[in-house]
């Protein structure tokens, strides 16, 4: 297993099943530390390249993924390796794809989809999830099939 994010660091939310996800702006240099074993790039274009492994969702700015099954699919997978392993979601500035990435996590992880934005503001950042469709997406990613 590979050592794990720092819990106190204010970029990594912690949820309650303990599992740890940083999330970051990609605009803003990369944080001092350990890498990322793996991390899932949202953003409209394709990402530069990285040392590490990552998957790239396009989702364009103030949006929602463009192909909702493979972002199921890609935070289904954040979600596993976060067990274990040093994992990332970011996207341009870190709040809003990335806000809304993480809360659909603490949706998986059992945070009741209704209080997962609240949650993720509280543990991440105050203005995650900008926009209200990326609110609805969160509520309705609790929703079954």
């Amino acid at each position: 297993m590979t050592d794990s994010w720092d819990a106190a660091d204010r970029a990594v939310l912690t949820l309650p099943s303990g599992r740890l996800i940083r999330g970051r702006g990609l605009r803003d240099p990369l944080p001092e530390g350990p890498e990322p074993d793996f991390a899932v790039y949202l953003l409209g274009r394709t990402p530069p390249p990285v040392g590490w492994e990552s998957r790239w969702l396009r989702w364009p700015d103030f949006r929602l993924p463009a192909d909702p099954q493979q972002a199921r699919e890609l935070l289904e997978e954040v979600w596993r390796r976060a067990s274990g392993e040093r994992v990332e979601v970011a996207c341009g500035a870190g709040m809003g794809r990335t806000g809304t990435a993480l809360a659909c996590l603490a949706v998986l992880d059992g945070v009741p989809a209704e209080e997962a934005v609240a949650f993720v503001r509280r543990g991440y950042h105050p203005r995650a999830v900008e926009t209200p469709w990326q609110w609805r997406y969160v509520r309705g990613f609790g929703r079954p099939g």
